[in-house]
């Protein structure tokens, strides 16, 4: 299966308190249809010293739901819709419904 959003994709947030901003997409997770962006949601978490690593208040990127982003068309950088095409291999390749450009 095809999917619309991937590892690397640069995305704009275009519902919650984070609108407006871009990211890159640092992880997905299409079980739950969900996205990290980095730089997007972000929240405090209180971590514990540990022999590896000092303790402290640190901030961490959290995820967000996939229909609150909309990917970036790689020529013209503006939202975009995506979609399929077929090739003569049998994969299918993303195009921006914008521009028509495949990535």
């Amino acid at each position: 299966m095809a999917y619309r959003l991937k590892k690397d994709d640069l995305v704009k947030v275009i519902a919650g308190k984070d609108k407006g901003k871009e990211g890159k997409v640092v992880e997905v997770d299409h079980k739950n249809n969900r996205v990290v962006v980095e730089g997007v949601n972000i929240s405090k978490m209180h971590k514990k010293k540990t022999e590896k690593s000092d303790g402290g208040i640190i901030e961490v990127s959290r995820s967000i739901h996939q229909s609150n982003v909309s990917l970036l068309c790689p020529d013209k950088k503006v939202p975009t819709k995506v979609g399929f095409k077929a090739i003569k291999d049998g994969n299918k390749k993303r195009f921006s419904k914008v521009s028509g450009a495949t990535f």
